[in-house]
């Protein structure tokens, strides 16, 4: 029996991005809100995000995303050994959203998968091409963190719904003569399970949608509301006082865990690109981790505001773009979110 030969080190070869065009306010926000555009600013740092219209799926953004970092890798779809996509809005169960993308950029028959691990997705992918690559399962893996949180959200619950864009971005991860990924720390808190989530799962509109049909009222209306009059569709929602805090002291340990597990001082980093969910949690995680001011930070959210998988990617592509020079430098990135879970890896910026 034969064993596929080991590689000692990979890094990320090529990054893209995809945004979609239409940009919403604040303003436009409180429009279905009881909320003001000061208020939004001063408790998330969120000036607009872009949202895409009907004619774009998940698997648009993807492959906008992906061609960039193909391009970008210098290397075609076809050699490709793995397509991984992160992604909690990619509205079929099966099949995959990777699968599609696949099809689309011409890399079957190479295997792919989806990862539901919504803001630490993007890390996990990162975790999983890495060791795919080193193993010498794979000798690139392209790795996608798309998103179309407008498909589910409310625009009137006032928890979460403000925070959320859509978006994708993308990396190809390849074989390197030296490291370029550190160690990944990563893992999960199922106990919080009900701090971000969906407010109802598929099979309670079934039942409600079979009941009203048995008593021949079926409705959209009727589908769409419980007794209490609430919408019955799974929308996204959170706690978000719970959620601060576990990001805000939890996720600064899993951090330094990185930079320990990589052997890299905070004054060694280039930049920090941690998920961008709350410019406030950004702002105490940069105190806790006594981060020298040299230490570019990436701070997408104002612009592009949460978007969930797609966040890192797409705020490193904004970092690269408007800092050419941090190209080669080592970079901290720490995804955390729904599940709960988490991932975080120091890495050498393409």
């Amino acid at each position: 029996m034969r064993q596929s030969q080991l590689r000692e080190h990979s890094r990320i070869l090529g990054l893209g991005a995809f945004r979609p065009g239409v940009i919403v306010t604040n303003d436009d926000v409180c429009q279905w809100i009881e909320s003001s555009d000061e208020w939004i600013r001063q408790r998330t740092g969120i000036v607009t995000r872009h949202r895409a219209g009907a004619d774009t799926s998940v698997v648009d953004m993807a492959e906008g995303a992906a061609l960039e970092a193909l391009e970008k890798a210098g290397i075609e779809a076809s050699q490709l050994g793995a397509v991984i996509v992160s992604t909690v809005s990619h509205p079929y169960a099966t099949p995959s959203a990777a699968a599609a993308l696949a099809d689309r950029l011409g890399a079957t028959p190479a295997p792919a998968f989806d990862i539901s691990a919504a803001c630490a997705g993007y890390c996990y992918g990162i975790a999983q091409g890495d060791a795919l690559v080193r193993s010498g399962a794979a000798e690139f893996v392209l790795v996608v963190g798309a998103e179309k949180l407008s498909d589910v959200i409310d625009n009137s619950e006032r928890t979460i719904s403000f925070l959320l864009g859509d978006g994708a971005g993308a990396v190809v991860i390849g074989p390197s003569d030296t490291p370029g990924i550190g160690p990944s720390v990563w893992g999960s808190d199922g106990s919080k399970w009900d701090v971000i989530g969906m407010t109802h799962s598929l099979n309670d509109v079934r039942e409600l949608s079979l009941a009203a049909e048995a008593a021949g009222s079926l409705s959209a209306a009727a589908a769409e509301r419980n007794e209490d009059g609430k919408k019955l569709w799974p929308t996204l929602r959170q706690d978000g006082q719970s959620v601060f805090r576990w990001a805000v002291w939890e996720m600064v340990k899993v951090a330094q865990r990185a930079l320990d597990e990589a052997g890299v001082k905070p004054e060694e980093l280039a930049a920090f690109v941690p998920h961008q969910a709350n410019m406030r949690i950004i702002d105490e995680m940069i105190k806790q981790l006594k981060l020298p001011e040299s230490v570019t930070v990436a701070r997408d959210i104002a612009d592009a505001g949460n978007t969930s998988a797609a966040s890192i990617p797409l705020a490193a592509h904004r970092l690269l773009q408007e800092n050419p020079q941090l190209s080669g430098g080592l970079a901290l990135q720490i995804g955390f979110g729904a599940g709960l879970v988490f991932g975080a890896q120091v890495i050498v910026l393409p």
